[in-house]
């Protein structure tokens, strides 16, 4: 999980922000582990569906919560339960966790694939949702977004071209 961590180290030493979607833990587990070793300066930000905030609202409690639902298209994000082991680590080395919309979602599926010719799945755009989220604080920074899968289905696909074209 945290190779391509290493990646971005390599070819953005001088990077300010990294924005990483959050379902389980085990991605941004990786991504901090290697990131807080290497650039322990650089802000990493976590996503989560606000339908889905089991890991937000623990970090924000201090504590493991669990919540009655996870419902959001964002399948990667959908945890109900935190995963202790990836809570602990998020707890003590993640700068912030911020929480999006199912529309910020589908917003932001449309504007990678309109943009980069790139398909995301909802919890693929999710950093790059919470990057729009949070660009007046991070304007003028160096910023990366973590893409991180492409399984949405053609008729979602379909319903958010059609809702936004």
């Amino acid at each position: 999980m945290g190779t391509y961590a290493l990646e971005i180290v390599e070819e953005l030493p001088d990077l300010d922000y990294i924005f990483v979607p959050i379902g389980g833990g085990s991605v941004v587990s990786g991504l901090l582990t290697v990131i807080r070793s290497l650039l322990p300066g650089v802000r990493v930000i976590g996503v989560q569906a606000e339908r889905a905030p089991a890991v937000y609202r623990s970090w924000k409690e201090g504590r493991l919560v669990a919540t009655q639902s996870a419902d959001t298209f964002a399948d990667g994000l959908a945890t109900r339960i935190p995963f202790e082991l990836t809570f602990r680590l998020i707890q003590e080395q993640i700068d912030q966790i911020v929480t999006v919309s199912e529309q910020e979602l589908e917003e932001a599926v449309y504007e990678l694939l309109r943009q980069t010719h790139n398909i995301a799945e909802g919890a693929g755009a999710a950093a790059t949702a919470g990057a729009y989220k949070m660009r007046a604080e991070i304007a003028g920074k160096k910023v990366v977004t973590v893409l991180s899968g492409s399984n949405l289905e053609t008729a979602r696909l379909k319903a958010i071209l059609e809702k936004f074209t």
